[in-house]
């Protein structure tokens, strides 16, 4: 039988305000660490793998200040980092729990970098490369448990569909605007992390806003262990 285009009650119910803002927070620490990472670490991402595959291309053509090695190492990481994180939340009962685990070992895995950076320095080599595995691994790993809770338009990560469906429910394309608070926060939120990450980068020291990405990405974690909010929503299907 074919499936109803009409949305159910459960593609419409709201998720609580704490889940959402933790989301949101997120994908301000995903800003601040591409930020690091395409200024720093040889024009490279290591949160939005979409913009990844591009440059690989850029750098397959011989652009100037792309780098094969470091993109390939970026994305196979990454997969990896995600591979991991699939095979442990299959382990772990509920979601929230699996979320937590996540967030808990970006802030070490971020935290490292920014140690890294901070005694070395963005230097090119075997550390560039070092620095670039460990932020892909720990994004990698939350995006996977990201992915698991199923929140529409908050991959905290990539904005593509999250514009598209802006665009494309909007009242100016005879929409109703649904989620058009969402959506705007996440676009907002990015751009913020990124703008932090890059004056910071500038202006201060390239460890820095790693540093504050795991102190974000920490405190977060914090919110989602004690938030009885966040925890019922993310508890819910907690054997899917």
């Amino acid at each position: 039988m074919r499936k109803s285009a009409v949305p159910t009650e459960q593609d419409t119910a709201p998720e609580p305000v704490s889940l959402l803002a933790g989301l949101l927070a997120l994908t301000v620490v995903s800003g601040l660490v591409d930020a690091v990472s395409y200024l720093g670490l040889g024009h490279v991402f290591t949160a939005n793998m979409t913009g990844n595959v591009v440059v690989l291309g850029f750098a397959a053509a011989g652009a100037p200040g792309f780098s094969i090695s470091a993109t390939l190492t970026s994305l196979g990481v990454f997969l990896v980092g995600a591979a991991a994180a699939g095979r442990v939340g299959r382990r772990i009962a509920g979601r929230r729990r699996m979320l937590i685990s996540a967030m808990t070992a970006e802030v070490i895995l971020v935290g490292a970098a920014a140690l890294i950076i901070w005694l070395a320095g963005p230097a090119p080599g075997w550390r560039r490369l070092t620095v670039i595995a460990i932020l892909a691994f720990a994004m990698g790993m939350r995006n996977a448990a990201v992915r698991r809770l199923g929140i529409r338009d908050l991959t905290t990560t990539v904005l593509t569909q999250t514009l598209t469906g802006l665009a494309a429910d909007s009242r100016f394309a005879g929409g109703r605007d649904p989620r058009a608070g969402r959506r705007i926060g996440t676009v907002v939120c990015m751009a913020a992390g990124a703008l932090a990450g890059a004056l910071l980068f500038r202006y201060v020291n390239a460890a820095l806003p790693l540093l504050i990405a795991a102190v974000i990405t920490a405190g977060t974690a914090a919110a989602f262990w004690v938030g009885p909010a966040a925890r019922a929503s993310a508890m819910q299907g907690s054997t899917s």
